[in-house]
């Protein structure tokens, strides 16, 4: 009889928790800096409008597990190696150069009042009185005696780089592990970084900045971490500020984090136990207990969204200023629309879930062909959204006839990232991408009057080098007896009084959707890229094991954005 010898150890030395342990492959404990290499004609990007050259390859240098680091418990009683408890490196930038903006032409003056608007609780201190100075993090995290923060590595010269530094370049910053990387992609040696922060009990698995309090001296940071807590830090000074401290109001990892759209102190985070919170930086926590009352007969005919502190509430002296119970599942992702009104949210069981996040209220729950949704945008006039997700596809939704466009096919495994490049969208052509599990990074266009012709037609399309031919996306309507001409791709209720209100959508078969192959696919690493971003002069991803690539963008590649004066800065509503 042959016996299976036992398996090996699971736990010899201690291991970093990167991509590369989770392979079996042995990472080196001790600590080591960054690298960067620079390709010669090297994975370029072949598109109609040019050719992308990668530039870069920054290589993230991953940081050894802290001593009192727990191993990870592996479900798989055959493993030998624990799963890395990060979502992969995620990048935020942030320049004060104007002309790196994104193109508003598409976008209009906003006139979305702000959230929390008319509850009295939340109204700002007059001009003239000493709280309304903006107030910063009091914490000094180099100096920090937190078990929380196990130690801060700034660069020798930071001091001298930052006031020798173009004040038009860009910043970048990037978690990796339980490692926060403050870096320079302006100076020559863009590979040192300015701070690196460790931390002890936790992984940062997502960050942001504050677009509306930047500037030369100061900016606001907010990082969601593995463990629940919220770091709010200030890098030019060195000062950072706990919030949700040891989960006191939700103790569920943070997979998303974002600012409210123009607000200085407001901020939501979305928790892996399906629970949406909003922030104040400046708030302290207490302990949180649920305001919901029991669901009326009326209210239970809505939508689900379990408010369980409003917004207009009057108890605002601590955090939370509100929560909201979507779900049981895990949130994913969410996403502000350009209006500064709705918020489009991506969930573990496979929802897209629409709210007008202004007035708390859920507007339209659409499903994924299956399994779950990773990633969710908006375009940059707000009339498109983008998903991804396990079903390997990348979908498009139209948000103001409130039904599914097309459904993108081009990957081979789960989609970690969409993002709509500005600079490449008019009124009329839409350029995004999208990188997932697979390595690969892929470009779309797509334009509205395509999506309507005829199965044998094809539609070319500016600046791209084949026009992607789509099946019909015809929308057919039952009718009922009455006469009343409900559309088929809904459930839709009706109440005493004889109105309909939207509940869900089903999942759209295959044969009633548009389909929209990539102009552009290509593989871009060995490990999975979990982040896209578009610049005006390059684009940029970051995968697992903390690749940070850039491609220039061709000379001449961005639309030009010359037109009349009354299209710019406005927009209907």
């Amino acid at each position: 009889m042959f016996v299976l010898p036992p398996p090996p150890p699971r736990y010899t030395v201690p291991i970093a928790y990167a991509a590369g342990a989770s392979n079996g492959m042995a990472v080196p404990v001790i600590e080591t800096n960054n690298t960067i290499s620079h390709p010669e004609a090297g994975c370029p990007l072949q598109v109609g409008e040019g050719t992308y050259i990668l530039k870069d390859d920054l290589l993230l240098a991953t940081p050894p597990p802290h001593p009192s680091e727990a191993p990870i418990v592996n479900p798989n009683p055959l493993a030998t190696v624990p799963n890395p408890p990060t979502s992969g490196v995620k990048v935020s930038l942030v320049t004060l150069d104007a002309r790196k903006r994104p193109p508003t032409f598409l976008t209009t003056k906003v006139t979305a009042p702000q959230f929390g608007d008319g509850n009295s609780a939340l109204a700002p201190p007059p001009a003239n009185s000493k709280d309304a100075k903006r107030r910063k993090p009091k914490n000094n995290i180099i100096k920090s005696s937190s078990s929380f923060v196990s130690r801060v590595i700034t660069h020798e010269t930071s001091a001298k780089r930052l006031s020798d530094r173009d004040p038009n370049g860009v910043f970048a910053f990037a978690n990796i592990n339980r490692a926060f990387q403050w870096l320079d992609l302006s100076a020559a040696q863009k590979e040192e970084h300015l701070t690196k922060v460790l931390f002890t009990k936790a992984h940062m698995l997502c960050h942001d900045i504050n677009d509306v309090t930047k500037t030369s001296s100061h900016l606001d940071i907010v990082m969601g971490s593995s463990a629940g807590d919220i770091i709010w830090y200030e890098p030019m000074s060195q000062k950072y500020a706990r919030i949700n401290k040891n989960g006191v109001i939700n103790n569920s990892p943070v997979t998303h984090i974002k600012w409210l759209p123009g607000s200085e102190h407001l901020f939501m985070a979305s928790h892996a136990n399906g629970v949406l919170v909003v922030y104040d930086k400046e708030k302290e926590d207490a302990l949180f207990a649920s305001e919901a009352s029991t669901p009326s007969e009326k209210e239970s005919d809505r939508l689900p969204l379990e408010v369980q502190k409003s917004v207009n509430s009057k108890n605002q002296k601590t955090n939370p200023v509100a929560l909201w119970k979507l779900t049981i599942h895990k949130i994913a992702q969410f996403a502000f629309s350009p209006d500064q009104r709705h918020l489009a949210v991506v969930l573990e069981d496979g929802s897209l879930r629409l709210m007008d996040y202004l007035k708390e209220e859920m507007l339209d729950i659409f499903r994924s062909y299956y399994g779950g949704l990773i990633c969710v945008c908006w375009s940059p006039d707000g009339k498109y959204i983008v998903t991804g997700g396990q079903d390997d596809l990348v979908t498009i939704w139209s948000f103001p006839e409130r039904k599914i466009v097309a459904r993108c096919q081009g990957h081979n495994s789960f989609v970690s990232a969409v993002a709509f490049d500005p600079w490449r969208c008019d009124q009329r052509t839409y350029r995004f991408g999208s990188v997932g599990d697979d390595c690969r990074l892929l470009l779309w266009d797509f334009s509205v009057g395509m999506l309507h012709r005829p199965r044998a037609t094809t539609a070319r399309q500016r600046g791209s080098i084949a026009a992607p031919s789509l099946q019909p996306a015809s929308r057919h309507r039952a009718d009922s007896g009455d006469g009343t001409r409900l559309r088929s791709d809904s459930e839709k209720t009706e109440k005493s009084n004889g109105t309909i209100e939207q509940t869900s959508h089903p999942i759209e078969p295959r044969a009633r959707t548009a389909l929209l192959p990539p102009i552009m696919s290509k593989v871009v690493g060995q490990d999975p890229t979990c982040w896209l971003g578009f610049q005006k002069d390059c684009i940029m991803t970051s995968s697992l094991e903390g690749h940070i690539r850039t491609w220039d963008r061709p000379l001449d590649s961005v639309i030009n954005f010359d037109r009349p004066s009354s299209l710019v800065g406005s927009k209907k509503m």
